[in-house]
This record gives structure tokens, sequence and C-alpha cells, in this order.
């Protein structure tokens, strides 16, 4: 590790928002404490805003050196994204990861954070706030999953079967034209593809070892980078589809994470020939 952190305030910071700001708007929410972004699909709501704030302003008592890079700060600020690179220490927050679920009423949704120093992961917190659980890896610690309680059990990707049988992850929605019949087409070979339009719970279902592959193709980084280390670290190989590293500050290239290098190879060549 190159950055002493506190995981544990880090962890209570996410808790601390969605008790306060998220939980109290779910299925609460007015008609002005929704708008879109960019497209009809892409929102945010009042729960965001408040949770990002309460979450910033948890985070810059532990760590007041640190860059905030929210997902709703960015959308006021775009130019704040292209510091992520460069910064000796960020910290990248997903308030509530899943907004098109939680404005539908659909409990599936999450608070996403990861550390970055000196452009590269060391740290991923995912908080479920339904079940009141994170998923939390340091780099080189391994990814646990935590509950309220104090219990921790490690987390582990499971083997992958023969390609017709396995089920998975795949975001097909940011890829145009023939390239999206392709891939399309291609996933008639597993045996089950889906997208719960929360990134949350795919990387915790992945990284617990229910799932053989996730991919996605828009990258931003409150998105991916707290999941990817968590999987990382469950013992998955992530790599974005030239088969490079998949770091802090990519926010195009595709990503594909399987349980290990052959059958990222596999799936690569047979499904995801982008």
């Amino acid at each position: 590790m190159t950055v002493e952190l506190d995981i544990a305030s880090l962890a209570n910071a996410l808790q601390e928002a969605a008790a306060v700001e998220i939980l109290p708007r779910f299925r609460n929410l007015g008609e002005d404490d929704v708008r879109v972004k960019t497209e009809a699909i892409d929102l945010v709501t009042e729960a965001d805003e408040a949770a990002e704030r309460l979450i910033r302003a948890r985070v810059a008592e532990v760590m007041p050196d640190a860059l905030f890079v929210g997902e709703e700060a960015v959308a006021a600020d775009p130019a704040l994204l292209g510091k992520l690179g460069d910064a000796d220490l960020a910290v990248v927050v997903d308030p509530i990861d899943g907004t098109f679920n939680f404005a539908s009423g659909l409990p599936l949704f999450g608070v996403m954070l990861s550390v970055i120093s000196k452009g590269e992961t060391v740290a991923g917190i995912i908080y479920d706030p339904m079940g009141n659980d994170w998923t939390i890896a340091e780099k080189g610690s391994g990814a646990w999953m935590c509950s309220a309680d104090g219990s921790q059990s490690q987390m582990s990707v499971v083997p992958a079967p023969e390609l017709s049988q396995m089920i998975g992850i795949a975001n097909t929605g940011y890829f145009e034209g023939d390239v999206r019949r392709r891939l399309l087409g291609n996933l008639a070979d597993v045996r089950l593809f889906t997208s719960y339009r929360c990134a949350a719970h795919e990387y915790r279902i992945f990284a617990g070892g229910h799932m053989h592959f996730l991919m996605y193709n828009k990258l931003m980084p409150w998105d991916h980078l707290a999941g990817t280390l968590i999987s990382q670290e469950a013992g998955a190989y992530a790599a974005r589809f030239d088969g490079s590293p998949y770091l802090p500050h990519h926010v195009e290239g595709g990503l594909l994470l399987a349980p290990d290098q052959e059958t990222w190879e596999l799936l690569r060549e047979k499904i995801f020939t982008v």
C-alpha cells in the first residue's frame, strides 16, 4: 500500500449516507426529486446529490488531501474527471449506483467508493443499503464480505464451466449497430446473460462466486474501479478488450472480467469480439 487508509471510516460514511439521505427517500420521491441527465434511462435524484454531499464531507475529515471525484460532481464540472489520472490521491464515489432502479422503487442499488493512489486503485468498497453489508478490498489483502455485526467472510470467484453453461452480465446497450447485433448473436452460445442495471450488485455477485463473467463497454470510474479491484482480489482476471490493464483514467476500451485468464481469452474470442 502506498497510502494509509481508514477503511472503517470510509465504509461507515457510505452507511451513514444511506441511512440519512438514501433510504428515507426510497419509494418516497416526489416528481421534482427525479431529473433526466443525458437520456431517459440516465437519472439523478435528490438522494444521489444529498448522499454525495454527505460522503464528500466525511471523506474530507479522514482524507483531507484527496481529490474527490463524485459522479454528480463530474456531472456539474466535467473537467474534474480529467484530473483523476494525475492525482497523487483521489477518492471516487458513486452515491447511488443503480439510480434508475432506485427511482423505480426496485431495491437493487448500492453505494460505491474507491481510493486511487498515483494512478492505481488501492481500495474499493461497495455498500448495499438494503442488506446493510459491505464488500471491501484493499490491494493485496483479498476481498471480504463484511456484515453489520462485524463478521467477515472472504470472497472468491468460482471456476467457469464450459462455455455453453456460463452465466454472466453483458451490458450491450452502449454498443452501436452491427457490433451490438453481433454480440447479441454470440451471447446465444452461453447459458444465460443479463444486466441488473446496477454494477454494484453485479460485481458483488461475481466476486462472491455466483456468475462467470462481467462485460461492460462504458467505463466511468465510479461504476467500475471499486468492483474491478474487489473482483481481482477475489481471484478474477480483468482487462480491457485489447488485453491491456484497466486503469483509473480509462473511460473507453471496454472491460471484461472472468475467473481466470484462460476463460477471459475464451470469452473474448468466442463471444465478445468487438
